[in-house]
């Protein structure tokens, strides 16, 4: 399912300040669970954060959707709580817990106060280890989810990301949507969402990462209360596929004065030794703020959209370069073409100094995401495991993009950048494009 959102370690990280000093510890439970703190006695509060590996790509064929109803049901109802008794019993601990799924992970997040931690927690693991899955919560859970679906078939942009995840990723989970169709979603039992659940939440998948007012060996004990009963292994990842990318234009017909265009070509993951001058290159290209190549071309001077942008979006079994806007259906064409010779002409000719300078000021500093706060901090610490990032990142960060030099990034915008691989969905009634299917 493709989303406009970065690798979520490495954008938490973009721009943390040079001198950020965040002591992280490693911490391995009684029964083997491992996951990193930043203790911080300073409030009497904890923030935790669970990513488990697979997500909704470990749906099967027909099932689709179900790990999104599963996750949806987690908070209503679990062990002798129903739905109300759930909801009543976390108010009055003043805890909050949020639970989602997402292409590659499930995610589990909670919020609890020092003086309600073993309340707290032993409520979450009655949610994880014992949810009810009542009758009448699936079919209220379920027909949200419907009414989900039936918005998002009228939504352009919906309908331009689920064309796309169709084209891109053909015969794989990633070219199904986490919320299903109405068909599959309609057709899910109980049984499968138990099935679901047991597939999703596995020990050998999960990662944790916690901030706030708790000690290593208290974190540890509190991990093997919370997931040590969770199975210890499930079912295999989907298998790595390469994004088919035919360099072709599609448009799906859809009355509306605007288009919706969304395009990709292949990217990188981020083990790549390439990936930081990549990162670096995109914020040149199509990243953030009005100076970037695209928005400077395709709408500060020519006006053709009120706002463009591109991103890395890594997959753990894929990866794209991607981007999006919208324009009016007569000016879709121009600037379609406008944006493949900005890809070109990067591609050949690479980028100057004074761009690659201003780049590296946002990246480092400019407009920094601080740790403003617990969550942010355990959310950080989850992504940086997750995608296998070490626990020196954070201050060498800023100096492995620091060191990137200009004949680097102009290396990587050769081998990167390909125009003739550029694949666009639009959505609407454009005037005027050629090789459209």
């Amino acid at each position: 399912m493709i989303r406009a959102a970065l690798t979520a370690a490495f954008v938490a990280l973009a721009a943390v300040p040079a001198q950020a000093e965040i002591d992280i510890v490693p911490v391995t439970s009684p029964g083997g669970i491992h996951a990193w703190l930043v203790q911080d006695t300073s409030i009497p509060f904890v923030s935790l954060e669970m990513r488990f590996r697979g997500g909704a790509s470990l749906d099967p064929v027909g099932k689709e959707g179900a790990a999104y109803l599963a996750t949806g049901l987690l908070e209503e109802g679990a062990a002798d709580m129903d739905a109300q008794a759930f909801a009543t019993r976390t108010e009055e601990l003043a805890a909050r817990f949020e639970f989602d799924v997402y292409t590659d992970t499930a995610s589990v997040s909670a919020r609890f106060l020092t003086e309600n931690r073993d309340a707290a927690i032993a409520h979450l693991r009655a949610a994880l280890i014992e949810p009810r899955f009542d009758d009448v919560a699936i079919e209220r859970v379920r027909n949200q989810i419907l009414s989900i679906l039936s918005s998002n078939a009228k939504d352009p942009q919906d309908i331009a990301n689920a064309t796309l995840d169709t084209q891109v990723f053909p015969d794989h989970p990633y070219g199904q949507q986490r919320e299903g169709t109405p068909e599959t979603v309609a057709a899910l039992t109980r049984d499968d969402l138990i099935a679901a659940h047991q597939r999703l939440m596995t020990r050998d998948n999960v990662y944790v990462g916690a901030a706030g007012d708790i000690s290593p060996d208290e974190l540890g004990v509190l991990l093997d209360t919370l997931l040590g009963d969770l199975p210890a292994s499930g079912v295999p990842l989907p298998p790595v596929i390469a994004p088919v990318l035919l360099g072709d234009i599609t448009v799906v017909d859809w009355d509306t004065p605007q288009s919706v265009v969304m395009f990709a070509q292949p990217g990188l993951q981020q083990s790549d030794p390439d990936f930081i001058p990549a990162y670096i290159l995109n914020q040149i290209v199509g990243g953030s703020g009005f100076s970037t190549r695209l928005m400077s071309e395709v709408r500060e001077k020519r006006g053709l959209t009120y706002g463009i942008g591109s991103f890395m979006a890594v997959y753990d079994r894929s990866e794209l370069l991607m981007g999006q806007f919208s324009s009016d259906n007569g000016k879709v064409a121009e600037a379609i073409g406008l944006v493949k010779d900005i890809w070109a002409d990067v591609a050949a000719n690479g980028v100057t100094q004074a761009e690659l300078d201003e780049a590296k000021t946002y990246l480092t500093g400019a407009y920094p995401l601080r740790f403003d706060g617990n969550g942010r901090i355990a959310n950080i610490l989850v992504g940086m495991q997750i995608s296998g990032l070490g626990l020196d990142y954070i201050p060498q960060r800023n100096d492995l993009v620091n060191a990137v030099t200009l004949d680097e990034i102009n290396r990587v915008a050769k081998s990167l950048l390909q125009p003739d691989k550029l694949t666009f969905v639009v959505v609407g009634q454009p005037a005027g494009l050629p090789g459209t299917n």
